[in-house]
């Protein structure tokens, strides 16, 4: 049996390429990624299963990492689905204090803010977070310093 599929452009070495989440309404979820994160839809599918979403920073594509939402149609009708709770979470770092307020604010007005904007000792930062539609964590940080530290160690 050969191998019909088209040649694609593979990465040169072994890559974290993302994280999957159930999404009970992917367009609502999506909606919101968009609002409140920097993560833009790259590509939407739909099969037999169901949806299928990937959304990353279109500066990162040399080095993409996607967050992958998933709409299964067997789970249609048993509403939100968290899996990363109580403190699992995803970390988006941000380059201001200010546009980490101004995510709390936004979290605050939609009803979805649950860590208050706070400093945090140190390597932590200042945080805030939301939850998306479907009750996961999102952290949004200043200064935590795990860009700085990647580009320190690799960079």
């Amino acid at each position: 049996m050969s191998d019909s599929r088209p040649e694609r452009v593979r990465p040169a070495s072994v890559r974290w390429t993302h994280i999957a989440l159930p999404a009970s309404d992917i367009d609502k979820t999506i909606a919101w990624y968009e609002a409140f994160t920097p993560l833009r839809l790259l590509d939407r599918r739909e099969d037999a299963d169901g949806y299928g979403a990937w959304l990353g920073h279109p500066d990162n594509g040399d080095k993409p990492f996607i967050l992958v939402l998933v709409s299964f149609f067997r789970d249609q009708n048993k509403g939100p689905m968290p899996i990363m709770a109580p403190f699992a979470h995803i970390g988006i770092e941000m380059p201001t204090k200010e546009e980490v307020d101004a995510v709390a604010e936004l979290g605050r007005a939609q009803g979805c803010l649950v860590w208050e904007p706070q400093w945090m000792p140190d390597p932590i930062g200042y945080i805030c977070a939301c939850t998306d539609p479907d009750g996961n964590m999102i952290e949004f940080s200043y200064d935590q310093g795990v860009y700085e530290k990647a580009q320190e160690v690799w960079g």
